[in-house]
């Protein structure tokens, strides 16, 4: 790692664990939110990454829907944040044990809106009550339907089926957005010289009705868009 990167991760160390505690201290999904947004700025505006949104007026003004994006990069959750910040929608984001617990993510993904994902449990009946419990509130839910970061060539991973499982248990009708930009290039590029300001793509589709079982979510997913 060069000098500029230890500055970098360092900062984002500090950054992270800062608005973790805030977060811990937000009274309202309100507070909650405009934390998260400001913390993307701040994360990304240090990177010189612009965030440039397509069709940001298919993004619903209100109601409750399963955000479903792909995922090439860790700062994939920022550009969703960004994205969404001139909206009303406030979802709880599905995390794996590995962030939730982590020491750098974990601060901020307990407190900032997270639902636990244990792929090692068998029993996965917690996790679906969390999940319920947050559409309670009036919360969507946003995942990564690839389940983890797509390192491959491919433009997309393979879905995973439990994402159209959370829909149609919930009735959540799924809001798929696509990170055009390869993110994790833009994000390594910026890492060795953040003197070039860059921009990263994010396209809202069109909503998918849960109750539409006549394609996949991984089909439906690639034919919203435009």
């Amino acid at each position: 790692m060069t000098f500029k990167q230890i500055k970098m991760a360092i900062y984002a160390t500090y950054l992270t664990n800062f608005y973790g505690y805030k977060l811990k201290k937000a009274a309202t999904t309100e507070e909650k939110k405009s934390l998260r947004i400001d913390y993307a700025k701040r994360i990304l505006g240090k990177l010189k990454l612009n965030i440039k949104v397509i069709n940001e007026d298919k993004i619903p003004k209100d109601g409750q829907f399963l955000l479903v994006s792909n995922h090439r990069s860790v700062i994939d959750p920022l550009i969703v944040e960004i994205a969404l910040q001139n909206s009303s929608l406030f979802g709880d984001w599905i995390s794996k044990k590995e962030l939730y617990n982590s020491f750098f993510f974990g601060l901020f993904v307990r407190n900032g809106g997270a639902i636990l994902l244990d792929r090692e449990k068998s029993n996965m009946s917690n996790f679906f009550i969390d999940i319920k419990e947050c559409t309670k509130k009036g919360h969507s839910i946003f995942i990564f339907p690839e389940g983890t970061r797509n390192k491959t060539e491919n433009d997309l991973g393979e879905f995973k089926s439990g994402s159209q499982i959370i829909a149609i248990k919930n009735r959540l009708n799924m809001l798929p957005v696509y990170i055009r930009s390869n993110a994790n290039m833009q994000l390594m590029d910026s890492l060795k010289s953040a003197k070039k300001e860059r921009t990263i793509e994010i396209e809202i589709g069109d909503i998918i009705e849960y109750k539409d079982k006549s394609k996949t979510l991984e089909e439906a997913y690639n034919h919203s868009s435009t």
